[in-house]
């Protein structure tokens, strides 16, 4: 019964595909990387006029990030910054902000 049950949960992962799956580690470690430095984890950065990200809406936080990505939403900043990220990082960075508590 657990190797059928094991089958079934792989057989769900693969037919996900790649890049399905968020993973809170690595958008943790991709927002301390890029996105900290001005808009903080929980508060900004003390000298920063950028609002926080933490408990944001997952789903808001992926369009406005891919906006900027695209540049169909403009900022000088947030167009380079965002320019260099793919989905996948995108995805991450926005299911870790909105898991965190502001």
């Amino acid at each position: 019964m657990r190797a059928k049950i094991s089958l079934i949960l792989l057989g769900g992962l693969i037919a996900a595909g790649p890049g399905q799956a968020t993973s809170l580690y690595v958008g943790q470690n991709k927002a301390g990387a890029v996105c900290a430095q001005c808009h903080g984890i929980r508060m900004p950065s003390a000298d920063a006029p950028f609002p926080p990200l933490g408990g944001r809406d997952p789903e808001y936080l992926k369009t406005a990030i891919k906006q900027y990505r695209d540049k169909t939403r403009k900022s000088d900043i947030m167009n380079a910054i965002a320019g260099s990220l793919t989905d996948s990082e995108i995805n991450d960075i926005a299911a870790y902000y909105g898991s965190v508590k502001p």
